[in-house]
């Protein structure tokens, strides 16, 4: 398959958000996963503000960009936090201009990082990561492209708050951010459970949710509540 037509199939998938079982976590983990495919990225996370402002990880393509997700917001340094106070790309920078931030994604195998925003009619609600392992700047094409990325993720909450009936976007983050405490909770309980990492637990519940066209909270609860065992899991 060519660039261009993944492109286009991965555009219609993200543009699919008005049905009845959307799942925002979900769909911020397949905008992950797909910019990593599609561009010269190793790693991706998208953040996503609350009411107050607050950047919280929503997603990640893997578990070492979460962590450095973390650190930036922990210490308040980094290209997401600089991308989201600006509202303007923050790509093709010297980490060195954030001396602990980039000690952090060297010791996670990361050499440059960059930054596109979420922009919903003039107001930034977030901003999306990206992590690669070697110097070489981000080219233009890819800037463009993360950019077209990240703006679906917005049209992508626009849709879902027209469902909803034009719920406050306030309203609908905080309801997002409580599906990932839900997520969070359902992996390491079934990690346990079922002898896997945590990586490998949120990989079985993100299958188990595609494979049944259910959304990816609805799992995380089930496992929490006992009515999804993990051999079900783990057989799909």
């Amino acid at each position: 398959m060519t660039r261009e037509h993944r492109l286009t199939q991965v555009f219609i998938e993200l543009a699919d958000t008005l049905v009845a079982e959307f799942d925002l976590v979900d769909f911020l983990g397949r905008l992950a996963e797909a910019t990593v495919e599609l561009i010269e990225a190793d790693a991706a996370g998208l953040m996503l503000a609350d009411d107050h402002g607050i950047l919280h990880v929503m997603a990640s393509s893997d578990d070492q960009a979460e962590l450095l997700e973390l650190f930036e917001l922990q210490q308040d340094e980094g290209p997401c936090p600089a991308c989201f106070r600006s509202g303007q790309p923050v790509v093709n920078v010297d980490l060195r201009s954030w001396p602990d931030f980039a000690a952090a994604a060297a010791a996670g195998g990361y050499v440059s990082a960059h930054a596109v925003p979420l922009r919903l009619r003039g107001q930034v609600i977030g901003a999306m990561n990206l992590f690669r392992s070697d110097a070489a700047p981000l080219s233009t094409e890819d800037i463009a492209l993360a950019q077209a990325l990240a703006d679906m993720a917005t049209i992508g909450l626009l849709h879902q708050r027209e469902v909803e009936g034009h719920r406050e976007l306030s309203s609908q983050l905080q309801h997002a951010l409580d599906s990932r405490v839900v997520i969070e909770q359902a992996k390491g309980m079934l990690a346990e459970r079922a002898g896997l990492s945590v990586s490998e637990a949120f990989s079985a519940m993100r299958s188990y949710a595609r494979g049944n066209g259910c959304g990816l909270t609805s799992v995380a609860q089930n496992v929490l509540d006992g009515s999804l065992q993990s051999d079900a899991l783990l057989t799909r």
